[in-house]
Formats: structure tokens, sequence, C-alpha cells
């Protein structure tokens, strides 16, 4: 017997080629490429081995672990290797948030407001039962300085001084700083100390807490920068210079170094820009209104014979004379 006109001849009782089939062939090269750039992205943001990622889609498609995929998968392993990608860049970005919002919670009463906001906007009393964009919400808010603090806890800048929920945020901030430029913890505490007016062993007013934040993210952000100029100061402060400020600091880098805002600045100018900037917005905290300053709203009546009457108490003669005055005047008009 001849085999058919253009089909290949095989063993009798041998089954049909699996290759004979449209998509039975293996994965071809795009194809592959395809998924392993899917599994190459969802490998760096879960940290899950290749190996893993493989046998787990394996298992979703119902294959065993031994059996190769072909092109007839492609299209399932595609679509399942997309939604396993879209569920750990989920995942990735909320753990980013969470993290965000731990180092942010701590600071003044940013626990309390969070806590108020998330209660009365979202039913919910903890962090861990929002949604992730119920957290990036949250996030905003906190970064934009948008959450009202609750008004039983609402007060003025006083000298308090730090409570220990911002020592250890700033704690945590000179660690950071010290790791980016090798300048040791202690000197940078130092450098706080001074900045803020106070001696070593005593303590920084809370009314810097914000200031001191602001510093030392600048100057973290700051140090990774090969060519600083004014401009990238301007970028790197968290509230950026207002107009009539940034005047004041052009003048002076002028003054000082010479320096335009396109000049580039050495390291320790960068760092007295840094100083001057803290210290020109402490000046200008309100302080609480003492008693000494207050003023009368008007003068009493007889406010001008007050310091003739001081000077005639200083002396008893005269005192005596001016008495026996008084009772002739009187005598005289009764």
């Amino acid at each position: 017997m001849q085999p058919i006109q253009g089909a290949t001849a095989r063993p009798p009782g041998e089954p049909p080629s699996t290759h004979s089939a449209a998509g039975e062939f293996p994965l071809s090269t795009v194809q592959r490429t395809v998924l392993e750039r899917l599994i190459t992205r969802i490998v760096a943001l879960n940290q899950q081995q290749s190996a893993e990622v493989w046998a787990g889609l394996k298992h979703d498609l119902g294959l065993k672990s031994e059996t190769p995929l072909l092109s007839r998968h492609f299209p399932a392993a595609e679509q399942n290797l997309n939604q396993r990608l879209n569920h750990a860049q989920t995942t990735h970005g909320t753990r980013q948030v969470v993290q965000q919002l731990s180092e942010l919670l701590p600071q003044g009463n940013n626990r309390q407001a969070v806590s108020d906001y998330i209660r009365q906007n979202f039913g919910q009393t903890a962090l861990s039962q929002l949604t992730p964009e119920q957290l990036k919400s949250v996030l905003t808010l906190l970064q934009n300085n948008q959450l009202a603090i609750p008004q039983p806890q609402q007060r003025q800048a006083t000298d308090r001084p730090l409570l220990p929920a911002e020592h250890n945020s700033l704690n945590k901030q000179v660690a950071k700083l010290a790791a980016a430029t090798g300048e040791s913890s202690k000197l940078i505490w130092q450098s706080m100390l001074e900045l803020s007016g106070v001696k070593t062993g005593e303590l920084i007013p809370a009314k810097h807490f914000a200031l001191l934040t602001t510093w030392l993210q600048a100057r973290q952000t700051l140090s990774q920068q090969n060519t600083p100029t004014l401009h990238t100061i301007q970028a790197a402060l968290k509230q950026p210079l207002e107009p009539a400020e940034w005047k004041e600091i052009t003048d002076y880098s002028q003054q000082r170094f010479q320096a335009t805002p396109q000049t580039l600045l050495t390291t320790a100018q960068v760092q007295d820009i840094l100083n001057q900037v803290f210290l020109k917005r402490a000046e200008r905290q309100p302080s609480a209104l003492e008693v000494h300053h207050i003023q009368p709203i008007a003068s009493p009546i007889w406010a001008p014979f007050i310091d003739p009457l001081k000077a005639i108490s200083a002396r008893p003669g005269l005192a005596l004379i001016a008495l026996v005055v008084v009772m002739l005047l009187l005598w005289i008009v009764i």
C-alpha cells in the first residue's frame, strides 16, 4: 500500500503526530518572550522565583508540572499572567502607601486626625480595612496638610518640648541623612540644636518640628544632587519658598557667595542656605502674646494725675502740704 500523497509515512498502530493539528506546536519564540517578560515584571514586584510563577501558571491552566506549554495555551497563559501582574502592582503600590503613612502617622497629631477622618468618611477605625484608593486619598491629604487636627487637641504653638513620637520621627530622618552623607548623627543633632536656639542637653521646642522635618528632608534630597543650585534647593523643599522668601534667599546668596540662581553650589553653601531658610521661617512663627505687651484700650480719666501723685508720694513733706491745700479748698467751697 502506498502512503497518501503528501502525508508522512508512520508505522501501523502509531497515533497521529501531535504536531499535525493547529495549535499543537510548542510556544513560538515570540509567545515565550511575551510570557517571560510578564513573569520578569511579576517577580520584580512580589519577590517570587520565576519557577514558582511558571508552576502556578500551569496549575491555573490545569496542566501537570512536566507538561510543556503549547501555542494553544498562549492566550489563556497571557491573560493569567496579566491578572497576576495587575494584582502584584496593586499590592506593591498599597505596600508603599502604607509605608509612607507609617512614617507620617507619628508626627504631631496625625494619628488622631487620620483616625477621626476614616471613621467619619469611610466608617472604619483601622487603616487595614481601607481599600487601596482610600489609603491613597488619606496619604495625599496628610502630605498636603489637609487633614484637620481634632478640635479638642488644637492648640497654639508653644514652647512645649517635642513629644516622644515627634522625637522618634526626627531621629529616623537623622539616621537616613547620616547614612546618605556619611556625617555623624551626633553632628546633625548638634546642628539642629543650634538652629533651634537651645543648648546641648536641652529639649527642642515642638514649634520647630515641622521646620526641622523640612530641613532634614531637603538635605536628604540634595545629598543626591551632583549639581545643586538655588532652583534645586527650591524644588527640594517640602514647603517651597514664597516670592518674598525667594528674594531674601537670592539676595543672601548673592551677597555671601556671589551666587545667582543658576550658580552651582558646594555642599557647605547648600547647607548654609538651608540654615538661612530655617532661621528666617522660625523668626516668622507666631508667638504667644505676653502680658507686658498688652496695652490698655484707652487711658483712664485720672491718667494725667498719676505721675504727679507718684512724685508727691515719694516726698512725704510735699504730701502734707498738698493735703493742707486740699482741705483749705474744700473749706472755701463749702
